[in-house]
């Protein structure tokens, strides 16, 4: 099965898209903040990261960047996943290592589940 990492510290977010991505095949392991995301990462080699930007202890950059330096997680592919304007998320998750992004609030399931395909697709 389909192993993906949601790092998100909002409960509400968390909920909605382990509820969606479940219900689509995918298998979700949930971290709160960026030390647990990364320690997760690299315990659970999960096929996709999908990375808050804005999380409590560290921020995106700093995770991604962390993410990228060790040997697990490198070739993991990432998802930004914020609420940020589009072109500064495009631009960000651009500077972070990104293969993409996906705004918030999800707006359509049918839309939001086929960009996770994509970004599978592509890793």
């Amino acid at each position: 099965m389909t192993k993906i990492l949601m790092i998100e510290d909002m409960p509400d977010n968390a909920e909605l898209v382990r509820r969606i991505l479940t219900n689509a095949g995918y298998e979700i392991v949930h971290a709160l903040d960026a030390e647990s995301g990364l320690e997760m990462a690299i315990a659970e080699h999960p096929d996709l990261i999908l990375l808050d930007l804005g999380l409590p202890d560290y921020d995106g950059q700093t995770l991604a960047g962390w993410l990228r330096a060790e040997p697990e997680t490198t070739d993991i592919p990432m998802v930004a996943f914020t609420a940020w304007p589009e072109e500064t998320a495009r631009q960000m998750a651009m500077s972070y290592g990104c293969v993409g992004y996906i705004g918030k609030p999800i707006g359509k399931i049918t839309e939001f589940t086929a960009k996770i395909a994509a970004f599978l697709k592509k890793s």
